[in-house]
This record gives C-alpha cells, structure tokens and sequence, in this order.
C-alpha cells in the first residue's frame, strides 16, 4: 500500500470512529463473526443407496406383451363397456408424465405446451380413442408413477418408464416403443471417461430409477444421491455437489443441451425398453395402446418423431416387437 493510501485509510477509520463512538478496539470485537455459506439441497434429495431392483427385462420376458386388438374400433367408436369407452366418456386421457425430460417431455419454455417424443406417444392414443388431442397431463416423479397407475389416478404413464420384472408385479405395459441406452453425463475437465473413473465420485440420479440400480453394481465405491427430478441432479452438478449423472442418453443429452460444459462419456451401462405404463388388469387397453402402436410404426409416424425429437442421438428405429399369446 501506497503512503497516500495509507493517509486515506487512516483518515476513513478515524471519521468512522467518531461517527460511532467506538474505539478501534471495540469496533474490531462488535465485527460480526465471518460464516461460510452451505449450498442448498433440492427438495427431497437423499444420499445413500437405494434398494436394488431387478432392471433385467429379460429375465422373465417382461417386453413380451399382449397381441394388438384386431380389429382396431374407429375414433368415436370404443367398445362398449372397455377401458376405452369408459375413458372416451369421461371426455379426456388422463397421462402420467414429466415436463423436465427434455427432449422425451418438457414444457416449452416459449409456447408453455408439453412436448416431446413421449408426448407424440400419449397424442398418438389420445386420438386413436377420440379422433383428436384430448389431453389432461398429471406431472409424475419418477418414483409416483407406478403408485400413480396402482391407485387409479392416471389412465397411462408415458415417462420415459423402463419396462421391468419388478414393475411387471404391480402394473401392466403396452409393448417397448423406444429402446434406451443408458450412459454417464459429466464435466468436460472432470477426467472421467468411463464407469471405472467414478470410484469414489458422487453420481446422481432420480429415486427408484434403473440407472441407480445399475451404478450401484457397476461403482460399488461412488456415493448415490437421489433426486426427484433430473432437472435437481443438473442443479446438484452445477453446484459442485456431484460429480456426474448417470441416466438414460436421452435424458442426459436433454440435460447436456442445457449446459455447453457437459458430455456424455463412456459405453453403455446397460439397455432400457420403454414401455406404456397402464394399471393391472386393464389388458383391453394394453391390446389397443399396441394397436396403436402399430399403426404409427407402419405410417411413419414414429420415425418421424424420432427424426424430430432424438436424431441427435444417432440413427434409430422402433424396437422389435414380441408378442405372448
């Protein structure tokens, strides 16, 4: 420090003494304490391991689902007394969904609309049932959905919801209408490429997803925290309070998009079928959502909704199709 600054800073603290009545001594005692501030925690986050659940669909067959309704009934014209006609009286489709999953579903931040591939899915029935888009959307977490469908709140889940044995207990599902990859989403600077560099790291993801159960096999060392949203692990991230999210590409490259600074590293650490969710026993319904299913496979309409919501991801078609009865 300069001799005038020093002339200048003497100056300022004796005006400031006189002002208070504070000698130098009691002015440095009455200083507030310095605190060091704690970064917030979005609502509901948890650290710890989760309980595993079974994400190998394979294992008891679980994307095998019931062969379509034949013939499919015109728009307006549901059977009498199914599932469909008890929803086409009603005057709407109830859906299960999420609005922080771009680009599978998302509120546009411009129109306000819900969007995306899923979306295009949830349309694709709701007009199937009344000739047009007749939709009430009920905004789910991840770990509401099956307890959504159980208890009658919702007719469909359409989020992004893998297709498992565990779940196959509870609820029923329409064949697979996406196949996803899942994958690791991380810092560009942060030195991890694969599912090796993250012993020891702390790894979001949502509560009661398969990405959690997979990481939890794959990095037994890595410390979990479990969101509610994917929208809290970006957060979590950006606040340096985890060190990657672990998730399906889809989802990450939505995440990704919001942020220049992250990438998805790494092979993939296992496969998702995306199915419709629907309550158990409703099984007319599980006929007509793969009926519909089948009509937008074959008139184009699910390429065209890939092409517009995940070509980013690389070249893609609908999933095989297998059918138990």
């Amino acid at each position: 420090m300069t001799a005038g600054r020093r002339r200048a800073t003497a100056v300022l603290l004796t005006a400031l003494l006189a002002l208070t009545g504070c000698t130098s001594d009691e002015l440095a005692v009455n200083d507030p304490p310095t605190t060091t501030a704690t970064l917030p925690m979005p609502p509901g986050a948890s650290f710890g391991a989760q309980p595993p659940e079974g994400v190998d669909a394979q294992a008891c067959e679980a994307t095998a689902s019931l062969r379509p309704l034949s013939p499919m009934p015109e728009p307006g014209q549901m059977p009498r007394g199914s599932t469909m006609a008890r929803i086409a009286a009603r005057g709407r489709l109830v859906v299960g969904t999420d609005i922080g999953s771009n680009p599978l579903s998302f509120r546009n931040p411009i129109s306000g609309d819900i969007e995306g591939f899923d979306i295009y899915v949830a349309h694709w029935i709701s007009e199937a049932i009344f000739g047009d888009v007749r939709v009430e959307y009920r905004i789910l977490s991840t770990g509401d959905r099956v307890p959504a469908l159980a208890d009658g709140d919702v007719d469909i889940v359409v989020k992004s919801m893998s297709i498992t044995c565990a779940r196959r207990q509870t609820i029923e599902f329409s064949a697979p209408y996406y196949v996803a990859a899942q994958r690791i989403l991380v810092y560009r600077n942060s030195g991890i490429e694969t599912t090796a560099g993250l012993a020891h790291k702390t790894l979001c993801a949502t509560r009661n997803s398969t990405a959690a159960t997979r990481i939890q096999r794959r990095a037994p060392s890595a410390k979990l925290v479990s969101t509610n949203t994917w929208a809290d692990c970006l957060v979590l991230m950006q606040q340096g309070q985890a060190d990657a999210i672990v998730g399906d590409a889809p989802i990450l490259s939505g995440i990704a998009a919001q942020d220049p600074w992250f990438r998805i590293v790494g092979d993939s650490i296992g496969t998702e079928y995306y199915g419709v969710g629907i309550p158990l026993g409703e099984n007319d319904m599980v006929r007509f959502v793969n009926g519909v299913l089948e009509e937008r496979r074959a008139d184009g309409s699910w390429q065209r909704a890939y092409n517009q919501w995940l070509a980013g991801l690389g070249p893609g078609s609908p999933p095989a199709v297998a059918y138990r009865d």
